[in-house]
């Protein structure tokens, strides 16, 4: 049965290694179960959106699997997230009752929106018409982006502002347990990786996961939270009564204008943080075609487009594919049996949340330091002595998004350094339709934020 719905022998994989690997792509995501109630709980029901954004995940993961089956898993995304509770509602709405109600409008709208448009194949016309060497450029950007979330999760690399407000960049201090465990687990899954043994990603996650837990038995590890799992809180289903289906149509109708703004920001990020995601994703799992096109793409955008649309009835923000499903492709997942398994442990999570939960984020860096390093070498396939529109497409997508924290904001800046150069060396003729739409929506993005700095 498995072998028909997943195609596995087809795919050079078997039942085995995609649960394993599906149960290591949870495991460098299960973060955003605590992330999420945490940012958007400063504006609406944190076990609400615990248990809506579990559903939901959980909801579109499935869809993954069984509508397109590819090894991607989706749940809330990170930055959409801190939009929807800090510029709109603490921002934007501020002097509105229950801000987040519209806030969630606007996601549901959003979702039907790329409802819409997936049915019209238009993602799919936008991700097709990049280039091969951007794609691989965006591959590059997003294992080096990656890899960077795994540093600061271990304060291997950290961060603090400065008192004339900059930021400092510099090394964490390596006589944390949470410096030196994370780097121990790199090295187990780098060794194993080298020995070819199945699993060696969740095996480096739970290694230094009970390595985090002995440390904190000799108190050596003395962090916020507990590495040890808490069962003593059960989780409050009845949050979900508070965030579902909780729209506001009424502000809507009054202030459309104002309404549209805030579709757009959260399609806008959506849409290019998406992109930017299968491609790379697709490209490490062998999913893209002879000429460099992801397979099924537009199934894989419907998975996005309805996951957002359920994410919003339940009561969570927009709901996007997950770089960190890099992690199960690492550990060999190729097909929907990778997603199935990561949906199946989103559910669990409802009932065995203390244990997911008490992971923490020095547990996960190792495997998001190895996955990036998997997908900065596809950086081999770029072509840096060929078109020089490509070749600064692909340098700039894998020079800004590690460097600005956004898929999206690489993007931009790939698109339009690659559609500029392109028009003043006469190839002009080289861009077809759906990425000139992309450029269009990107220098109105480009205006919208220089009046933002204003």
């Amino acid at each position: 049965m498995l072998e028909k719905l997943f195609k596995l022998k087809e795919h050079n994989t078997d039942v085995r290694t995609e649960v394993i690997a599906g149960i290591t792509t949870f495991l460098a995501m299960a973060y955003i179960l605590a992330v999420n109630p945490a940012i958007l709980g400063s504006v609406m029901d944190p076990n609400g959106v615990f248990v809506a954004t579990a559903i939901a995940s959980a909801v579109a993961t499935f869809i993954m699997a069984f509508l397109a089956n590819y090894p991607i898993a989706l749940s809330a995304g990170l930055g959409l997230n801190a939009y929807f509770a800090y510029t709109v509602c603490m921002g934007e709405l501020k002097d509105v009752a229950n801000p987040f109600t519209i806030a969630l409008t606007a996601v549901f709208v959003e979702g039907i929106i790329f409802i819409i448009l997936s049915f019209f194949n238009a993602r799919e016309a936008i991700i097709n018409g990049i280039p091969n060497n951007l794609k691989n450029g965006i591959t590059v950007g997003i294992g080096l982006f990656v890899a960077y979330i795994g540093l600061q999760g271990a304060n291997i690399v950290s961060l603090s502002a400065a008192p004339d407000g900059t930021v400092d960049i510099g090394l964490g201090n390596f006589g944390t347990p949470q410096v030196a465990l994370a780097l121990v687990g790199f090295a187990i899954i780098a060794i194993l990786a080298h020995y070819r043994i199945k699993g060696g990603v969740l095996i480096g996650i739970l290694a230094t996961w009970v390595l985090g837990m002995l440390a904190q038995a000799i108190h050596w590890y003395q962090g916020d939270a507990s590495l040890y799992p808490n069962f003593s809180q059960g989780l409050a289903f009845g949050g979900l009564a508070n965030t579902a289906f909780k729209f506001n149509f009424a502000w809507v109708g009054s202030h459309l204008i104002h309404f549209i703004a805030i579709v757009f920001a959260f399609l806008y990020v959506d849409l290019f943080d998406t992109i930017g995601t299968v491609v790379g994703v697709a490209d490490k799992a062998d999913l893209l075609d002879e000429e460099g096109n992801v397979k099924n793409v537009g199934k894989v955008l419907m998975a996005d487009a309805v996951g957002t649309t359920v994410g919003a009835c339940l009561g969570t923000s927009t709901i996007t594919s997950f770089v960190e499903s890099s992690a199960g492709v690492a550990a060999g997942g190729r097909t929907g049996l990778t997603s199935f398994t990561t949906g199946v442990m989103f559910v669990l999570s409802l009932f065995l949340s203390p244990i997911f939960l008490a992971i923490p984020g020095f547990a996960t860096a190792p495997a998001l330091m190895y996955v990036g390093m998997l997908m900065a070498s596809s950086a081999k396939k770029i072509q840096f002595d060929g078109d020089m529109a490509d070749t600064v497409g692909a340098y700039l997508a894998m020079l800004i998004m590690p460097l600005s924290y956004s898929i999206a904001n690489g993007i931009l800046f790939a698109i339009v350094g690659w559609v500029i150069v392109k028009v003043f060396t006469g190839k002009a003729k080289d861009i077809k339709p759906a990425v000139w739409v992309v450029f269009a929506l990107f220098a109105l993005r480009i205006v919208t934020m220089i009046t933002d700095f204003r």
